[in-house]
């Protein structure tokens, strides 16, 4: 089962505070274990949502917002791609991670659709397509 693993923003994430010496260190260390682990696929940061852009999608309309976006609490600072056995498994490795920021932080884990989640919606053309788009990545 592969898990998104999201670090809400704060205040300070959205300001451009950027983290100590010793909190990278901390969070290398928790990555090198998932990379050892097996469990990490992908991990980055993200900038702050003032370098970022929202297109909103109405019928055929796109309407492109600059940020940044007012509800720090609904903003994503960084994120894990994790394959794990279970969400109970993802929980536990969350567990383990360094509060990503001073204060209260909050990590929000999400799992990510298989093929198979689909059904038969998803017709042997449209697996074919997507098994293609993925090989090329």
């Amino acid at each position: 089962m592969r898990f998104m693993v999201m670090v809400r923003a704060t205040a300070d994430s959205e300001a451009g505070t950027m983290p100590s010496e010793q909190r990278l260190a901390e969070m290398g260390r928790f990555n090198e274990e998932l990379v050892k682990a097996g469990v990490m696929l992908a991990a980055e940061g993200l900038q702050s949502s003032s370098k970022g852009v929202r297109v909103v999608f109405s019928g055929a309309r796109r309407t492109v917002v600059d940020g940044p976006f007012a509800e720090t609490k609904e903003l994503i600072a960084g994120f894990w791609l994790w394959q794990v056995r279970s969400r109970e498994e993802a929980i536990e490795w969350v567990k383990r991670c360094p509060n990503p920021f001073d204060g209260e932080s909050e990590i929000e884990i999400r799992q990510v659709f298989e093929a198979e989640d689909f059904g038969e919606a998803l017709t042997p053309e449209l697996r074919e397509q997507e098994r293609r788009l993925r090989s090329r990545s």
